[in-house]
């Protein structure tokens, strides 16, 4: 029952996910990050198999590092997008990846963008996407009132209404959701969205000492 959705506003663009861990019917976490900072002005969120998008965002992260510490430069947000496509291609014919992405950045000459991609490893540039059974709602409401001039706090508006879209329509709703944004000055966590929190893990109790007689 996963959700991850973005959106391209006038300066800048956003990423949420929702921060459930599931197997099955059973819920491990609710406090797991699937938006991944890859550097400083680009932000992956991801969706799927727990082991394969973890395994494959970061090794798209470490790619995008290695380039730019052997070339001085950092490669632009539709670089990575073509690179993190071809690999999910190659990987299509030995061992697929069950990862979808929405890469979000900033470049100086081109401002923000957004980009689709999925496992078959289709790759689209988009003003607004989403994956997982919460795209049914977000998608639906981002057709009612995306406009892509829309100033941060609205987006953030329009953010809060699909979650809350999806807490209510969906019959297994995530509680959990994190939102990221990257703009001019740099990829960075905005808020989340918490309905519940996971329970801290109490400290065990010394054993007690029994005196001397």
């Amino acid at each position: 029952m996963e959700s991850v959705f973005g959106l391209v506003g006038k300066d800048f663009a956003i990423v949420a996910a929702d921060t459930s861990a599931v197997h099955s019917i059973l819920v491990h976490k609710t406090n797991e990050d699937k938006i991944m900072l890859l550097d400083s002005h680009k932000l992956m969120g991801a969706s799927g198999e727990t082991g394969d998008r973890a395994q494959f965002t970061e090794y798209i992260q470490k790619n995008v590092a290695l380039y730019q510490f052997r070339n001085g430069i950092p490669l632009t947000t539709a670089a990575t997008a073509n690179f993190t496509r071809g690999e999910l291609a190659t990987a299509l014919r030995k061992n697929p990846y069950m990862v979808n992405i929405i890469l979000a950045g900033y470049d100086k000459e081109t401002g923000p963008s957004l980009f689709f991609i999925d496992y078959i490893a289709s790759l689209h540039k988009l003003d607004k996407a989403a994956f997982g059974y919460g795209s049914y709602f977000a998608l639906s409401t981002m057709d009612r009132y995306y406009r892509n001039d829309m100033t941060v706090e609205e987006a953030i508006e329009l953010v809060d209404k699909i979650i809350m879209e999806i807490r209510s329509r969906l019959v297994i709703a995530p509680p959990n959701f994190v939102i990221k944004i990257v703009d001019k000055d740099g990829a960075r966590e905005y808020a989340w969205r918490e309905s519940i929190k996971d329970a801290p893990i109490p400290a065990s109790e010394p054993a007690a000492v029994s005196a001397s007689s």
